[in-house]
């Protein structure tokens, strides 16, 4: 089955819409499939502001309203509690609210961007969205990350070079209380480096200090900034490390 089959066989869908990629991109076959939509984005302490603009930017390109549900992920205390399998909690607790303020909307079809790339066997949250009927149609057809990249591109969609970005959760250590002030200081330090020119990077929590985790490609960058990321960063954090093994690129 390919996305046009899908989309003859569903036409009238929800899309939970994160602002990446991947959603967007299930967004725009949707769109241009002839599909009624209903697009759902979740604020919460989870999400940086910009994935909300960059949210709310592509919907106005498809002339498509975009519902945003506010949720106080860190009130639930499986959520805050950070277990190695935060991921599912967080997920079920989230397409539960999409699902339910979609059901209000008169759609009984949920989608989500997950792709033919992402490995089902590393991602507990994938267990939540089969619980809860989630459909991928990226999956389910085959499609993969770069797939999704190329045909984005030639769609002239803007977000299709837009780095993968996991929630900012994912910075704190499985184990660690989640606290909103942590979520904010993160944010915050990828703003800043986002403005000195960073990308595909990551701010991650390890004690009090941030440790810097950056491209092979970008490493030479974050020696030649070395004193703006430490007078900069060191308003949140007592300590700056940059991790000496590269990050991987993730497509």
């Amino acid at each position: 089955m390919d996305l046009c089959s899908f989309f003859e066989k569903y036409r009238r869908v929800s899309v939970a819409f994160s602002g990446g990629v991947d959603s967007a991109y299930v967004l725009w076959a949707a769109k241009n499939a002839g599909c009624e939509i209903g697009v759902y984005y979740v604020r919460s302490a989870f999400q940086p502001a910009f994935e909300l603009a960059d949210a709310k930017r592509f919907c106005n390109i498809l002339k498509l309203p975009l519902k945003v549900l506010e949720m106080d992920v860190l009130s639930k205390e499986q959520i805050a509690s950070n277990p190695y399998n935060r991921c599912y909690y967080c997920k079920h607790t989230i397409f539960s609210a999409i699902a339910q303020a979609a059901a209000k909307d008169g759609f009984s079809v949920l989608l989500d961007g997950t792709n033919a790339s992402d490995d089902a066997g590393d991602r507990p949250g994938m267990q939540a969205l089969t619980e809860l009927s989630v459909l991928s149609p990226l999956r389910l057809c085959g499609v993969t990350k770069k797939q999704v990249r190329e045909a984005s591109k030639a769609a002239g969609l803007f977000l299709w070079d837009k780095p993968s970005y996991a929630c900012l959760a994912t910075r704190i250590p499985a184990g660690q209380h989640i606290t909103a002030e942590d979520l904010q200081r993160i944010e915050k330090a990828e703003n800043a480096l986002s403005f000195l020119g960073f990308r595909d990077f990551r701010v991650r929590l390890f004690h009090d200090a941030a440790r810097l985790q950056v491209t092979k490609e970008q490493m030479t960058l974050a020696l030649a900034e070395r004193e703006n990321i430490l007078q900069t960063l060191g308003a949140w954090f007592s300590q700056i490390d940059l991790d000496l093994n590269p990050r991987k690129a993730v497509d």
